[in-house]
Order: structure tokens, then C-alpha cells, then sequence
């Protein structure tokens, strides 16, 4: 089955799940799959900050997508976010995204030295010419260092028909403003592990992408909304913000706490892949309580 944007809703971004040796670990990437699929989220999608994609090889990218491919199975849209140093590397993973029945794919600005906006829109544009894909940019200049302007990326979206959405990591009045640039033709889907979750759908998002640790409470909020139920969407936040925030002081703590939350909630053992921020005492008891206040995973 093949899906075709906006791809509205919640959407799950993968873990990195390494085992004691610090490789990936494919019973635990199953289950963590699994799991986003049986609370039914909207869609599903790998190889982004929260996945460690900076610390996976180019073969660990690959083995990647080609099981999230076997785990999904065409049940949901599929994106994967491409990472790569050079347009060269990022079209050869744009061509593994294809074959292994990508929906879409999200270009990830290169993380080796710091551009002008104008040659941001030649790299993101020479890649996104190469695929017949729909595109994503991941504008992320808070957590990536890099990024474009509202304006720059109407300008990238007039050249590239098929830049057809934007996977934002700001704040909600960021993300309206965005919209409002656009001309709301650009669908958007944030992130921030889910902060300020409704109010980025009254900004206009058409979903987010999120991490596993509470997605649950996201899915239970964002599908209240959706029926016209703010209050009780307002009252699914409130129950879960305050793990958010404490998961969401940075990508370091989403990946050494909001990652041990999911664990300790999914019953999947964690192993950091160095180099990592490693969890102090109180911060275990933390994860411990959080999980214990947010429960098993229920629809």
C-alpha cells in the first residue's frame, strides 16, 4: 500500500536500541515497533535525532530502514529521515529509502560546516530533484545549529514541487508564522518530544513526529482534538507534560532519559551507544517514577 501526503497525525520516531555491546539490537527494534503500530499511530518513520543517526554507520542507516520496512509492512506511511555529509551520500540513501518502500524521506541539513541560507536551498534542492518522492526538510536550527527562514523555505518549495512539507522543531509561534508565510500551502509536522502539543495544532500543525517515551498520551490527545474535544485533548497534555519537560531539556536527555522511560514502560533493557550522556542516580529514580505515573502502554 502506498500512502500519499500530508500524512496527518501522530507519527513515531524510533529509538536506536543497541544491546550490551552497543549494537543495534533487532528483537528490541521489533518490539519498539511494534508497540507505536498497536496504539496505531498515524505513521512511522526512523534514522532522525531521536534514532542517533549521527553515531550509525552508512550500513547501520541502511539495516535500519530495511527493518522498519519488514516491521511496518506497508500499515502505515514510512518516512525516513536521510543524514549524509554531501548531496552524493544523501541521494545514495534517498535511493535505499525507494527500495525499501519509503512513503517519503526527510533531508537533514549536513552537519559539516555552517552555511548561508542560499546554499542550503542548493543542497536540499539538488537532492530532492534526484528522487520522485515527497520531501521533507527537518528545520531544526535550535537542536541542529542550521536551518532556513520562513522565507528561504518558500523559496525552496517554489523551486522544488516535490518539497512538499516541512518537519519543524520549534515553537508554536515559530510554526504559525511558518504557516503563515506559506500561505498554509506547506503541510507541517513538529516535534519537541510533544511540547506545547495542542497548541500546535491550533497553530495549524497537521501532526507531529515523535519519540516512543510517552506517544501514547500524544496519540490520546491529538485524536481528541481531532474530534472536537480541546478540553479533554488539554486534559491528555497536562497528564504528561511534566515528563516532557523533564525529558526534553535537550536531545542528550531525550536520548539518556526519555529513552529509559520508554524502556522502563516497554520492558526493553537500555545500552547507550558511547559517546552518551550517562544517567545519574537521581535521574534513574526520576525515569523510574515517570514511568510508573505514565504506565504500560494503552490506546
Amino acid at each position: 500500500m502506498s500512502f500519499k501526503p500530508p500524512f496527518p497525525g501522530i507519527h513515531s520516531i524510533v529509538f536506536a536500541l543497541f544491546d550490551e555491546h552497543e549494537r543495534l539490537d533487532r528483537a528490541a527494534m521489533r518490539k519498539q515497533a511494534g508497540i507505536s503500530l498497536d496504539l496505531d499511530v498515524q505513521g512511522m518513520a526512523a534514522l532522525g535525532l531521536a534514532t542517533e543517526v549521527s553515531k550509525l554507520s552508512f550500513s547501520e542507516r541502511c539495516t535500519v530502514m530495511e527493518w522498519m520496512a519488514e516491521d511496518v509492512a506497508g500499515r502505515k506511511p514510512l518516512a525516513f529521515t536521510i543524514f549524509g555529509s554531501s548531496v552524493a551520500e544523501q541521494v545514495e540513501l534517498v535511493k535505499v529509502a525507494e527500495q525499501n518502500g519509503a512513503d517519503w524521506v526527510i533531508l537533514q541539513p549536513p552537519m559539516v560546516g555552517s552555511f548561508g541560507a542560499a546554499e542550503y536551498i542548493r543542497f536540499f534542492g539538488r537532492i530532492a530533484d534526484q528522487t520522485t518522492l515527497p520531501v521533507a526538510i527537518q528545520n531544526a536550527p535550535a537542536y541542529m545549529g542550521r536551518g532556513l527562514s520562513a522565507e528561504d523555505i518558500r523559496e525552496l518549495t517554489r523551486r522544488h514541487p516535490n518539497i512538499s512539507l516541512i518537519k519543524g522543531e520549534g515553537s508554536v509561534i515559530e510554526i504559525e508564522r511558518l504557516i503563515a508565510v506559506t500561505e498554509g500551502r506547506l503541510p507541517i509536522l513538529n516535534g519537541r518530544g510533544g511540547l506545547e502539543l495542542v497548541d500546535n495544532f491550533r497553530a495549524g500543525c497537521i501532526g507531529m513526529i515523535l519519540a516512543p517515551d510517552t506517544i501514547d498520551y500524544a496519540l490520546r490527545s491529538y485524536n481528541l482534538y481531532k474530534a472536537g474535544d480541546e478540553a479533554g485533548a488539554e486534559a491528555a497534555y497536562r497528564e504528561v507534560l511534566p515528563a516532557i519537560t523533564f525529558i526534553m531539556q535537550s536531545i542528550e536527555t531525550l536520548l539518556c532519559y526519555g529513552k529509559r522511560i520508554f524502556g522502563a514502560r516497554a520492558g526493553i533493557p537500555i545500552h547507550d551507544r558511547g559517546p552518551a550522556l550517562r544517567p545519574t542516580a537521581f535521574g534513574l529514580k526520576l525515569v523510574e517514577r515517570y514511568a510508573r505515573e505514565l504506565g504500560p502502554y494503552r490506546k
